[in-house]
């Protein structure tokens, strides 16, 4: 919006004004817009939930600690998706597909978490959607985003090869070029990239919600993520940097560095009132909608493997609990005190804080290592 306001119209009477087609000062505007916006928004936020009694109910075969924090606001992913929805549309270029992608993405996977937060609250127990639902319309919203990039890859405006660290040279593609002859096979030449698709985006979206059980813990790791994919967003729309990386370059994806950043200083904005000890939980509302935001945007790049080690930490505690699942129900055993990992180290007697700390330093190395495979490749 402001875009088109202070560049497209307005730059031709004032030409100061032509700053603000640089990507990088609008991204820095949208992060610090995200972020005075979440810090300002929270206490009437918070205050809103406490009057609607809408609280967080923990469950009982929890850790015995955390049923202190039962009580605590949650569904305050409500103030993160405002405080990125908002930035976004002021600071970036509206007519970029892209961006459009990433918002509808961010607001729907929002919804199902929102359904979810308010069946545990009409309940009063820690019980909202079944597995099954949530899953059916993670699956099917993928489903559309596969049908959407399948019309931008008819226009030419997006690929499906999939780029893999340390080997620039190989990218397989996920389109089974064979069955495309042929009007009976050609739904059939796109399932592997579609299978792919929800993979990813069903995978991160969850990710984060399991991650989700310690205060400031999954989003102080999305603060890590996003300013990673912030890089990487930028680095493949700019024409040198690209050329120099070696990286597939995409002009039109550049307005995602804005989207990213807008994701940045919201995540901190939340963690200022989400640190140890929570004033609010960001709910399902919050973690789906920011799980499906940063696959959203590793797809939308082509860094979808990379997002393995951006995540990291959301990926070791998703394996952890279907490690735990997979173990208990073929040996009758445990591999962890409790699942999600965080939760074993509770067990082991760690502290929160350390915990929290210790993930996220985690995080970093693997983030910054995940930056580094660009000219490592």
């Amino acid at each position: 919006m402001l875009y088109y306001l202070l560049f497209e119209k307005l730059y031709s009477v004032w030409s100061p004004l032509r700053v603000f087609r640089y990507v990088t000062f609008r991204t820095a505007f949208a992060s610090l817009t995200a972020l005075f916006l979440c810090i300002l928004l929270g206490p009437w936020l918070i205050a809103k939930l406490r009057e609607f009694q809408i609280g967080q109910h923990i469950r009982e075969e929890g850790p015995k600690s955390h049923q202190k924090k039962a009580g605590t606001p949650t569904m305050g992913g409500i103030l993160i998706i405002v405080s990125v929805v908002i930035p976004t549309l002021l600071w970036a270029d509206l007519s970029n597909i892209n961006v459009w992608i990433a918002l509808v993405s961010l607001v729907s996977f929002g919804a199902i978490g929102f359904m979810d937060d308010l069946a545990k609250v009409r309940k009063r127990q820690n019980l909202g959607l079944t597995g099954r639902w949530k899953l059916a319309w993670q699956v099917s919203l993928a489903g559309l985003l596969g049908a959407c990039l399948f019309a931008m890859r008819a226009g030419g405006s997006y690929s499906t090869e999939i780029n893999v660290p340390f080997f620039k040279q190989f990218k397989p593609d996920l389109i089974i070029t064979s069955l495309q002859s042929s009007p009976w096979t050609y739904p059939l030449a796109f399932l592997p990239f579609l299978l792919f698709l929800i993979l990813v985006l069903v995978g991160s979206t969850n990710a984060v919600n399991l991650t989700d059980g310690l205060d400031g813990l999954a989003i102080g790791l999305m603060v890590i993520a996003s300013g990673a994919l912030t890089v990487l967003t930028y680095t493949g729309g700019h024409a040198e940097l690209a050329s120099y990386l070696q990286l597939a370059r995409n002009p039109r994806t550049s307005e995602l560095t804005i989207f990213c950043g807008s994701i940045t200083g919201a995540s901190l904005g939340f963690l200022w009132y989400n640190a140890h000890p929570a004033e609010v939980f960001m709910g399902d509302v919050g973690s789906l909608s920011l799980g499906a935001s940063i696959g959203v945007i590793a797809i939308l790049i082509k860094q979808e493997v990379l997002l393995l080690f951006i995540g990291g930490v959301y990926v070791i505690e998703t394996m952890s609990v279907i490690l735990q699942v997979g173990s208990f129900k073929l040996r009758g055993k445990r591999i962890f005190k409790m699942a999600p990992l965080h939760h074993h180290f509770e067990a082991l007697g760690w502290q929160e804080s350390k915990i929290i700390a210790r993930f996220w330093i985690a995080g970093l190395v693997m983030a910054l290592f995940a930056l580094t495979t660009l000219k490592l490749r």
